[in-house]
C-alpha cells in the first residue's frame, strides 16, 4: 500500500471484495477502507486489514464487485420527482407500452381528477403504436370542462385543451416565446400542441409546480437513483425558484445523490447565481441551452431527411430535414452571455445540422473570450459525425451521448425515421472514442429510467429491441463504456476531485455489483444487478456483504 495514500487510524468501514477503482494509478484493488464518508485507503486484503479497529464495520461482497457511484451527467431528478410523482399520471412507453391502455388512462385521469384538471407524462406515438392524434378536438372531447395536459415522452412537446389554455391564459393572440411555439390551425387558433421548454412550461406548469410534498417526492426520486447505483447526478433544467425547497432539503440531510445544477438560460440572459455555489452536495456549475429539439417529434436540424414512411407520415414530418430551434447568432448570443461569467454551458444539439451551428457559435465565442478547460459540453448529440466529433475535441467541447435511445428506439431511427445510413451510427460512441472524447453517457430522465448498467451494455453492445446490431462499428470497450458513467462524467460535472473514481480523500460514494464489468461476457452486462450503494460510506440501497 503507498503510505502516501492513506493514514493509519482505523476506518470506520472497511469492504472486502473486488475493486475496480477507475483511478488510471491503482485500477485494481481487493479492499476499500472508509472514514468519515471518505475513501481513506484502496489496497490490497492485507494492506485494508492493518486499518481494522474494534469499531470498524466489516463487510465482505463476495462475487460481487465495487465500482465508484455511478454518475448521471445529465438527468432532471427534481423534475423526475414530481412527475413520477401522485399530481402526474405516468403514461411513458417503459409504464405503459400498449396504446389502448394510454388513451384508458387518459380518461381515467380526466374523471378522477375533476375540476382540478389532469396531468399526463410519456406519449410517444412511435413506441406506443396506434395512438390517436393528440388535436386539440381530440383533448377537448377527452376533457370538455376542465384542464388536460398532456406531456411526450421527450418533454419537447405538451399537448393541451381548451381549458388548459384558458387557464395558463393562451389565446390566439399570445406570442411564441423565444426558442419555443405554439401550434396553430390555418386559421391561426391554437392547436393544442406547445414545442419545447419556453411553450411547455406555460401549460404544464402548474403540474410542475413544488408543493409541501416535494421533499418526499425527492427522496423517492434518490432512492429510485440509489437503486440504479446512482450517486451523483446533473440537474440540467435548473429552475432557481426550486432553490430555496431544494436548500432546505439538502439541509435536512435527505438528499443520498449529489446534484449539480445546470440553471435554465432565460430572456435576461442572467442568474442570481456565481459558478460554483453550493457545496459538494449541491452545487451549480453550469447554464442549459438548447439548440434543436427531439427526433420523436421532428425538430432535430439534420442535413439529412426523414424517410418516408406511415410513422413519419403520421407524425407530418415525412422528408423534411427538421429544424433549429434557435440560430447560430442566437446561440452565440445566448452562450457569451453567460460565459463572460464564468459559467460552462451545456446545449442540446440532436441534429448534424444544429451540432455545426453550436460548434461554430462557440468557436467563435472562444476566439472573442479564450479560456482554458472552459469543458463546454453537446447534450446527445444523436447524429453527430465523425469530423464533428473530431472538431469538438480540437475546440475542447464535450459530449454527453445518449446511448440508451439504441435500447428503445433502436429499431424505430432505422425502419421509421432515418434509414440504415443516418439511423445505425446514432449515439456514435465509437466515433467519440476514436475522436478522443471524454464522453459520458446518460439517460435525460424522466426519458428513460436511469440504468448505467444498461447504456453500458448498449454502448458495448448496440442492440436495437428487435436484437439487431445498431453500426456494430459504433460499438467500444467495457473499459471506455465504465469511464463515461464514472470518471468521465465527474469530470464534465467539475467533480473529478471528489467523485468519479476510488481513491483517498475521495468521498465513499459506492456501488456493488453483481460481477464484474471487466470480467463477464459482454453480451451479459445487462444482467447485472446493483447489490448496494453507499453514499458518504453508508448504504442507502441494499446490504453490504
Amino acid at each position: 500500500m503507498d503510505d502516501s495514500r492513506t493514514d493509519a487510524a482505523p476506518a470506520d468501514l472497511v469492504i472486502f471484495g473486488d475493486v475496480v477503482t477507475m483511478d488510471d494509478a491503482h485500477p485494481r484493488a481487493q479492499a476499500v477502507a472508509v472514514r468519515g464518508g471518505r475513501i481513506a485507503a484502496v489496497g490490497t486484503r492485507t494492506d485494508i486489514e492493518a486499518l481494522i479497529g474494534s469499531e470498524t464495520r466489516i463487510a465482505d461482497v463476495g462475487d460481487g464487485c465495487v465500482l465508484p457511484g455511478f454518475i448521471e451527467p445529465h438527468g432532471h431528478p427534481l423534475e423526475e420527482a414530481i412527475v413520477l410523482g401522485p399530481a402526474v399520471v405516468d403514461i411513458r412507453p417503459v409504464t405503459m407500452p400498449d396504446a389502448d391502455d394510454v388513451v384508458r388512462a387518459v380518461h381515467d385521469a380526466v374523471r378522477t381528477a375533476g375540476a382540478a384538471g389532469a396531468s399526463l407524462n410519456g406519449w410517444d406515438p412511435l413506441l406506443q403504436k396506434g395512438l390517436p392524434e393528440p388535436s386539440r378536438d381530440w383533448l377537448d372531447a377527452a376533457a370538455p370542462e376542465h384542464p388536460l395536459v398532456i406531456m411526450h415522452n421527450s418533454g419537447h412537446v405538451a399537448y393541451f385543451n381548451t381549458a388548459a389554455a384558458t387557464a395558463a391564459g393562451l389565446d390566439r393572440d399570445t406570442p411564441d416565446p423565444v426558442g419555443g411555439s405554439y401550434g396553430r390551425d390555418a386559421a391561426g387558433e391554437l392547436d393544442g400542441a406547445a414545442y419545447e421548454v419556453p411553450a411547455v412550461l406555460a401549460v404544464a406548469g402548474r403540474a410542475m409546480s413544488v408543493g409541501d410534498d416535494f421533499p418526499a417526492l425527492l427522496a423517492a426520486e434518490c432512492a429510485r437513483l440509489n437503486a440504479a447505483g446512482i450517486t451523483t447526478i446533473g440537474e440540467m433544467s435548473f429552475d432557481p425558484r426550486m432553490r430555496p425547497a431544494l436548500t432546505a432539503i439538502a439541509a435536512s440531510g435527505a438528499l443520498t445523490t449529489r446534484l449539480r445544477l445546470y440553471e435554465m438560460s432565460t430572456p435576461e440572459l442572467a442568474t442570481d447565481a456565481v459558478p460554483g455555489e453550493g457545496d459538494d452536495l449541491v452545487r451549480q456549475v453550469g447554464v442549459k441551452v438548447w439548440s434543436d429539439g427531439s427526433p420523436w417529434v421532428g425538430n432535430v436540424a439534420t442535413s439529412f431527411p426523414y424517410l418516408d414512411t406511415a410513422a413519419t407520415r403520421a407524425l407530418g414530418i415525412a422528408c423534411t430535414h427538421g429544424h433549429a430551434n434557435y440560430t447560430g447568432e442566437q446561440i452565440h448570443h445566448i452562450s457569451s452571455a453567460y460565459f463572460a461569467e464564468g459559467w460552462q454551458i451545456a446545449c442540446h444539439a440532436h441534429g448534424d445540422d444544429a451540432i455545426t451551428m453550436v460548434l461554430d457559435a462557440w468557436e467563435r465565442m472562444l476566439r472573442e473570450n479564450p479560456r482554458d478547460d472552459h469543458r463546454l459540453r453537446l447534450e446527445h448529440v444523436g447524429a453527430m459525425r465523425p469530423d464533428q466529433f473530431r472538431r469538438a475535441t480540437e475546440l475542447g467541447v464535450t459530449v454527453s451521448i445518449f446511448v440508451d435511445h439504441l435500447h428503445y428506439w433502436g429499431d424505430v431511427l432505422v425502419d421509421d425515421l432515418f434509414g440504415n445510413e443516418h439511423g445505425s451510427t446514432w449515439a456514435a460512441a465509437g466515433s467519440a472514442l476514436a475522436a478522443g472524447q471524454r464522453f459520458s453517457f446518460h439517460n435525460d430522465g424522466p426519458v428513460t429510467p436511469a440504468n448505467p448498467l444498461r447504456n453500458i451494455h448498449d454502448a458495448v453492445n448496440r442492440l436495437s429491441p428487435s436484437g439487431r446490431v445498431v453500426g456494430p462499428e459504433e460499438r467500444i470497450p467495457v473499459q471506455a463504456a465504465l469511464r463515461a458513467q464514472t470518471v468521465n462524467a465527474a469530470w464534465q460535472l467539475r467533480s473529478e476531485d471528489h467523485v468519479g473514481a476510488l481513491f483517498p480523500g475521495a468521498f465513499a460514494d459506492l456501488v456493488v455489483v453483481s460481477g464484474n464489468p471487466l470480467d463477464v461476457d459482454p453480451t451479459t452486462l445487462v444482467d447485472l444487478q446493483v447489490l448496494a450503494t453507499v453514499f458518504e460510506g453508508r448504504t442507502v440501497y441494499g446490504r453490504l456483504g
